[in-house]
């Protein structure tokens, strides 16, 4: 049986050409579905982004909160600048990056297979509040970022003090940023404006997506040992109950 479909709010921006040949800023609406997965968007980065490293793993969101409180992950050896679009493989090196301390909602992201700029290039994309992951494979072409703050490279494998609560939208990866196990939101408005979605890795892709969910009132999820991620947007802060 297929699963019944769960639809986030998500602002894809993408520069096309008018008639006059100047460049404008389009706003698109998507969706995300229920074991299939969110957005697939562009973006760029500056920078030194040939400095560091990172191998395969996985993945970030977005609406403006209240910064009291916000939890986010240690930072670590900046591996390129936040604005900018970037050459993979000459500019930048495959592998997991991370954004964090996006705190107006313009961080803009997105991996391209090709440098034309037109919407069907487009891989996969974000908007960002809070942190986010991206994993950049070796056969993706293009990478833009804007108006996020720096991206630092990751480890594969997943390591740190994970923690039991999440305080702010963001993108949190499981056996780092967030322990494993069941966590409840509670005070959430009756709009279902608090969205979350478990996800297995930082691609972004339709498949990447294991389960999301639009909520009100209380959300309740369980968070897998095996997850890659949780990512969070809209909803009152998250704790560990199981």
């Amino acid at each position: 049986m297929s699963q019944q479909r769960k639809e986030k709010n998500w602002f894809a921006r993408h520069k096309v050409l008018t008639g006059a040949g100047a460049l404008i800023t389009v706003i698109a609406l998507g969706s995300a579905l229920s074991g299939g997965g969110s957005g697939g968007g562009s973006g760029g980065d500056k920078g030194n982004g040939t400095d560091t490293a990172a191998s395969s793993a996985d993945g970030g969101s977005g609406k403006h909160r209240k910064e009291t409180g916000k939890t986010e992950p240690k930072k670590t050896k900046t591996a390129f600048s936040g604005d900018g679009t970037l050459q993979v493989g000459t500019d930048v090196r495959p592998g997991t990056y991370r954004t964090t301390g996006n705190t107006n909602g313009m961080c803009y992201w997105e991996r391209a297979k090709n440098s034309s700029g037109q919407p069907d290039a487009i891989l996969a994309n974000d908007n960002v509040t809070g942190s986010s992951y991206v994993t950049i494979k070796a056969s993706d072409k293009i990478f833009t970022s804007q108006g996020c703050e720096d991206w630092e490279a990751v480890p594969a494998t997943a390591s740190g003090t994970p923690r039991t609560e999440m305080a702010g939208d963001g993108m949190y990866r499981v056996g780092a940023d967030i322990a494993p196990g069941t966590y409840k939101s509670t005070g959430n408005g009756s709009d279902n404006g608090c969205y979350w979605e478990r996800t297995k890795d930082a691609l972004h892709g339709i498949d990447s997506i294991i389960a999301n969910d639009n909520a009100s009132g209380n959300a309740i999820v369980t968070i897998g040992a095996q997850d890659g991620y949780f990512k969070t947007n809209g909803c009152e802060n998250w704790k560990k109950t199981g």
